[in-house]
């Protein structure tokens, strides 16, 4: 169904756990624990669960505000988020790659330990921050290519002030050689000059190598922060993600300015550009966020996220906090949003008749886990996992006398539901665009539910 749709995020066994106390009284908390999927353009994935099941902490942790404690991340097929455990593995890969250049003659020794220090620096700082690598890691054939065409440029370099280099040296040996064989003292002046010159070239040289090569990598990590400014989040409370000391063209702006638009003018543009797209008017930049309805604040959120033309939003529960009259209004600008600008959306909610309307695929988590995914229509008509019966049988109707007798709800209690002594589940294909988190026995259980 999604071969041929452009895939704009990839997660791959995404972790997050977070350690309480120490010693003895430790405990880990797995918020999210082993989270796969993948989000084509244009489209709408919602992530749905009980409060506390790790759908903000998704959202956070690909978006990098919160460290990852494993799994990977890609977005436009480049990786973000990569999975640390996997690091020694890297470098010993790439240590290897390196050193069959070496012995073809590729590079030459010095190029090789800079190399190899270079690889072993960007593992170092994966380790502290988890900024993006400045080599990629050659597990994959695909990454394998994709290290050697980024590592061209390097060497090209490298070489480039090498061979000029030699060449100088070469010259001072000659004219060093030729002293002897001269007698007259304004010759022999000239050539110690000329020796001088050529010395202090090599050292030019040796800064000018550092300087191009400091560059080519600055630029690998702007072009990685140019990436990521293509993915955006809009947050949960309207009023506590607005700082209330900016004026609403401040908040717009301060985007642009990170990354680094200057031109007052341009930035006027934008913000008031960003202003219409949401339905406010250009007149609003001068106030503050106080002057404005829990509505219109969600809107000024919203704002400052499109002001980066972003190809990915992360909308965190944005119409939770605001009134069932302003929510359609937000809903519906959304919906015009992706339809206009293909903007992909991941849609963290609890509503599920908001999350029916608006997505194209439906995610339901359960304590760190996503335990069904598909397409909307599918899970919502025939669920199959119990915590997702559970969750659907809480969907109040708007008939008060099917309410009166619609039961005791479903309640759903793991140990009774399920037996994993045997086998662990795993996520698995029940029916086309439609995954549920079993085992083999409950496959086959299901699969014979469908044939009825």
């Amino acid at each position: 169904m999604n071969e041929n749709k452009e895939e704009i995020l990839k997660v791959v066994n995404l972790k997050q756990y977070f350690k309480h106390g120490s010693g003895k009284n430790k405990i880990i908390v797995k918020a999210v624990d082993g989270v796969s999927f993948t989000l084509y353009k244009g489209e709408v994935l919602s992530l749905v669960g009980e409060s506390g099941c790790g759908k903000t902490t998704t959202g956070r942790t690909i978006i990098k505000l919160l460290p990852s404690t494993g799994g990977e991340v890609y977005f436009h097929g480049t990786r973000i988020i990569r999975d640390v455990k996997r690091a020694k593995i890297t470098y010993k890969t790439i240590k290897k790659e390196l050193k069959e250049k070496l012995e073809n003659g590729v590079i030459n020794q010095d190029q090789y330990k800079e190399a190899k220090l270079d690889a072993l620096n960007v593992l170092r700082q994966e380790k502290r921050d988890r900024k993006f690598e400045h080599y990629v890691d050659p597990v994959a054939k695909k990454e394998a290519q994709q290290f050697n065409e980024e590592s061209k440029e390097y060497i090209e370099i490298s070489n480039m002030y090498d061979e000029r280099t030699k060449q100088v040296e070469e010259e001072i040996r000659e004219l060093e050689n030729s002293l002897p064989t001269v007698d007259e003292k304004a010759e022999i002046k000239e050539i110690n000059k000329k020796i001088k010159e050529l010395r202090k070239e090599v050292k030019l040289n040796s800064l000018r190598k550092k300087q191009d090569i400091a560059r080519y990598k600055y630029n690998l990590v702007n072009k990685n922060r140019l990436l990521m400014r293509k993915m955006q989040m809009i947050f949960q409370d309207p009023i506590a993600s607005l700082n209330p000391r900016m004026t609403v063209k401040e908040i717009i702006a301060e985007g642009l300015r990170i990354n680094g638009v200057k031109n007052e003018a341009i930035i006027d543009a934008s913000v008031k550009e960003a202003l219409k797209t949401v339905g406010l008017v250009p007149e609003h930049a001068g106030r503050y966020p106080h002057e404005f309805s829990g509505g219109q604040r969600q809107r000024i959120g919203i704002a400052r996220t499109l002001v980066v033309e972003p190809s990915f939003i992360i909308a965190d529960e944005p119409i939770s906090a605001l009134d069932v009259s302003i929510r359609a209004q937000v809903i519906n600008l959304l919906n015009d949003l992706r339809e206009e600008k293909g903007i992909t959306i991941l849609f963290i909610a609890h509503d599920l008749s908001v999350v029916k309307y608006f997505s194209d695929r439906v995610a339901v988590m359960y304590f760190g886990k996503i335990v069904e995914i598909g397409d909307k229509n599918k899970i919502f008509d025939n669920p199959f996992h119990p915590y997702t019966l559970s969750l659907m049988s809480s969907i109040p109707l708007p008939d008060p006398i099917y309410e009166q007798h619609r039961g005791e709800l479903k309640r759903y209690n793991p140990e009774k539901e399920h037996d994993y002594s045997v086998e662990q589940p795993i996520l698995q294909e029940v029916e086309p665009n439609h995954f549920v988190l079993c085992n083999t026995a409950e496959l086959q259980r299901y699969q014979s539910q469908l044939k009825k």
